[in-house]
């Protein structure tokens, strides 16, 4: 009798265990970037889409172009290093090859920027085909128009000032509408929508040191003045320690620093709490029917106002990160005015 009832004790234990949600787990996996993009479950089967993989084996040099379902021999993911592609080498060693691969990242990037250009070339289009003079644009096109021109007029020219800014609009208002797109996109909870660009600090440190190239490459003299020799009494510039060039320096780095850790941490929070209240339904019913709907009714009103407030949010960083590069880039390019 104890033989006959253990295969079915094993066999419902299985089930307690495939019921259970690590919630932690499921919410680090879909906020991490992958080589496929995964759209659905059905039956313990994934359904996803396949992404080419492209790496250079450092043990050949040959490349290889593959999908995640057919890795070359002697490739492999490791877990250890959050699922990227590792080379087993003839010693036993591990090592990370040359990885080109288009990730589920790389692939919204190009979405992204591909709705960019449909968006704005209809737009020409419309310029194009009416006189602006007597016509005023409407609906969409108005729409943009009215968001360009808030950025432009009331953000850009006032912060980065009168001088320069022409010469900066066009990189801020791109930066403007790839950080607003991509954080739209990224609420969109179906393919292909729902990847975490701006909460992926590799695509925030990009967008900073862009910023601080524009910032440091461009700016005037007296910006590098006021970092390398800022008017204050002569003991803390020069003697017995430099302390305020330091200081200064320190802030060259420090201000895209915090663009890039600002933006990064707003969007990958807002990304985790939705899905941890996704993942809260689920543990409901696990628990029971009770628990279900009390649950469910709790974070379906909860995830209707995070939703509404991501909205707002993927507004709202887009606006911050491009007024703290426009006020950043007009410090370096501020006038010297005697006394």
């Amino acid at each position: 009798m104890v033989v006959a009832l253990a295969p079915m004790q094993l066999h419902a234990e299985e089930q307690k265990q495939q019921k259970e949600l690590d919630i932690p787990e499921i919410v680090l996996e879909h906020l991490a970037d992958a080589y496929e993009w995964h759209i659905a479950t059905h039956e313990g089967k994934h359904i996803s889409v396949p992404l080419p993989i492209i790496i250079r084996s450092k043990n050949t040099g040959e490349w290889h172009f593959c999908t995640a379902h057919s890795l070359p021999e002697g490739f492999f993911f490791d877990a250890e290093h959050h699922g990227k592609i590792y080379e087993r080498m003839p010693d036993g060693t591990t090592v990370r090859p040359i990885d080109l691969s288009i990730t589920k990242t790389v692939a919204q990037i190009w979405i992204v920027v591909i709705v960019l250009i449909v968006i704005f070339l209809s737009c020409a289009r419309w310029y194009k085909r009416h006189n602006v003079r007597k016509d005023a644009p409407g609906g969409f096109v108005g729409a943009i128009e009215m968001t360009v021109m808030m950025i432009h007029d009331d953000l850009i020219r006032p912060s980065v000032g009168e001088r320069h800014y022409k010469h900066f609009a066009p990189y801020l208002l791109t930066v403007f509408f790839f950080i607003l797109t991509c954080n739209l996109i990224g609420l969109i909870p179906v393919f292909p929508g729902g990847a975490n660009v701006t909460g992926n600090i590799n695509i925030t440190l990009f967008l900073a040191v862009c910023t601080m190239l524009a910032i440091n490459l461009f700016g005037n003299k007296e910006y590098w003045k006021e970092i390398f020799w800022p008017e204050v009494p002569m003991f803390l510039k020069a003697y017995p320690a430099p302390v305020m060039p330091v200081i200064e320096l320190f802030g060259v780095f420090t201000k895209p620093f915090a663009l890039m850790i600002r933006l990064f941490a707003n969007m990958m929070a807002g990304h985790a709490v939705i899905l941890s209240f996704t993942c809260v339904i689920f543990l409901g019913w696990s628990m029971g029917v009770g628990f279900g709907l009390g649950l469910n009714a709790f974070s379906i009103i909860m995830l209707l106002f995070m939703n509404c407030l991501e909205l707002l949010v993927a507004f709202v960083q887009a606006y911050v990160f491009t007024m703290l590069s426009a006020v950043f880039i007009g410090l370096a390019h501020k006038e010297h005015h005697a006394e």
